[in-house]
């Protein structure tokens, strides 16, 4: 009897320490596919879509990868002639840097991006941006992400100064792995 008590005891003590075990270590993979969308900063065009991303894990805490986008967006019917369908896609690729902070099943992060806006209709151009974010980790290298993101538009580095007031904002929610 006392083996049982001291063997449930000790389940019971090591479960919270267990939750600290989930997550990446320095090395890991992840891919996360997620729903997304985006807005203009007035939010008056809205884009809903897919993304996917891939990154590696420098060390425990810090994060790189590349991040892929493909969005339909809807103008409200007007098309860009004012008398369109008023649907047309548009894609982004970033590359990012994000800082995980916390270990165990709660890992909000912060981060940076850097890439380009295009697509049907769509200015080509340069983006980059700030993000930040939530896993939660519901299995031991299964998380669901909550990420949010907004990104200057430029077209060169005089375009970048010229549009500060110009941007987007990226959001998503997905399930990702890591290996």
């Amino acid at each position: 009897m006392n083996k049982t008590l001291v063997l449930v005891a000790s389940a019971l003590l090591a479960a919270p320490l267990a939750a600290f075990a989930v997550g990446p270590v320095a090395g890991d993979k992840s891919f996360t596919v997620s729903g997304s969308g985006s807005s203009d900063n007035n939010f008056d065009e809205n884009a809903y879509g897919v993304s996917g991303e891939l990154g590696y894990f420098l060390t425990d805490k810090w994060q790189a990868g590349i991040r892929q986008s493909v969005n339909g967006i809807d103008t409200d019917g007007k098309g860009v002639d004012g008398n369109g369908s008023g649907n047309r896609w548009a894609g982004s690729t970033r590359g990012y840097i994000d800082y995980n902070f916390l270990d165990g099943t709660y890992r909000p992060y912060i981060g940076a991006n850097l890439g380009g806006i295009y697509g049907e209709e769509v200015s080509n151009t340069g983006s980059a941006g700030l993000e930040t974010g939530l896993k939660l980790y519901v299995l031991d290298k299964t998380y669901i992400n909550f990420g949010i993101e907004y990104s200057w538009l430029f077209d060169d580095t005089d375009g970048f100064e010229n549009k500060s007031n110009d941007g987007v904002y990226n959001y998503t929610i997905g399930v990702g792995f890591n290996w």
